[in-house]
């Protein structure tokens, strides 16, 4: 007798798919995957070779959290054109889920670093640091518009892009540096918005990569210009030519109470 055509006991089918018999059992007793044969003085249940292939689109489908019910209704109308429309609904929705995590990954990954920038900054020092391009969505804003206005152009914004919360995305300011240079210290231009999942598209504001000048700020918001002037008199002195803007963001937030202990990173672009 050929091999594939012997007879397999439940434990060493169970085995061989590398699941309990205990489920194998249950997927008889609901009619979803049967023996080959049962043995009528026993009732021990018998499996062949064959029947691999079939179990093995069940536990798929199983991996891919589709419910029993609908896995019968396949069974019972089995077929290759109902198989592929079957699966084509299902790596659309793991194609979403792989995205959702890789969103999540890289938001973790920002908050670790802020962590890290945290433990380690020295909140004086100025230096220069190199970042990669970033694609941000941005706001044009300007003085005048209120805080309140604000949120809602944000929340706006990022509903265009299905985020599940607020947090899977960082914001920030930018302020130009011809503001900057000429004193206008409170001219904000932008506020950006970096969600993790985007890629270069038509409409996004690209953030340079190269290098940077970073430096720190903590406390009273009304005291930043004095630190941008420190930030440009350390340009000047170096010979640094700054451009485009500078991109602010907030580092710690979420282990803070006190607005008094919030740090604003800042980041501006040199010229090679």
């Amino acid at each position: 007798m050929n091999e594939k055509e012997k007879f397999l006991t439940i434990g060493q089918f169970a085995a061989m798919h590398g699941i309990n018999k205990k489920t194998l059992m249950w997927y008889d007793e609901i009619g979803l995957f049967k023996p080959a044969i049962i043995n009528p003085e026993n009732g021990y249940r018998y499996y062949n070779y064959h029947q691999s292939s079939v179990l093995e689109t069940i536990l798929l489908l199983r991996e891919l959290d589709i419910s029993i019910s609908e896995i019968q209704s396949f069974m019972q109308n089995r077929s290759a054109e109902n198989l592929k429309c079957l699966l084509s609904e299902k790596i659309s929705d793991l194609d979403k889920t792989i995205l959702h995590l890789q969103a999540v990954r890289k938001t973790l990954c920002n908050h670790h670093q802020n962590m890290v920038t945290l433990l380690t900054m020295d909140l004086s020092e100025i230096r220069i640091v190199e970042n990669k391009k970033r694609c941000l969505v941005t706001i044009d804003i300007d003085k005048h518009i209120s805080f309140e206005k604000e949120v809602e152009m944000i929340t706006s914004e990022t509903a265009k892009y299905q985020l599940g919360r607020l947090h899977d995305a960082s914001y920030g300011s930018m302020i130009s540096v011809p503001n900057l240079l000429n004193g206008n210290f409170d001219n904000y231009s932008k506020l950006f918005i970096e969600i993790p999942f985007l890629t270069q598209k038509t409409g996004l504001h690209i953030q340079p990569g190269g290098k940077y000048l970073r430096a720190f700020h903590k406390g009273d918001w009304n005291e930043l210009p004095l630190r941008y002037q420190e930030i440009l008199k350390y340009a000047d002195k170096h010979g640094l030519t700054l451009y485009d803007f500078s991109y602010e963001k907030g580092i710690n937030e979420t282990v803070i109470e006190r607005i008094e202990d919030y740090i604003v990173q800042i980041e501006i672009p040199i010229l090679s």
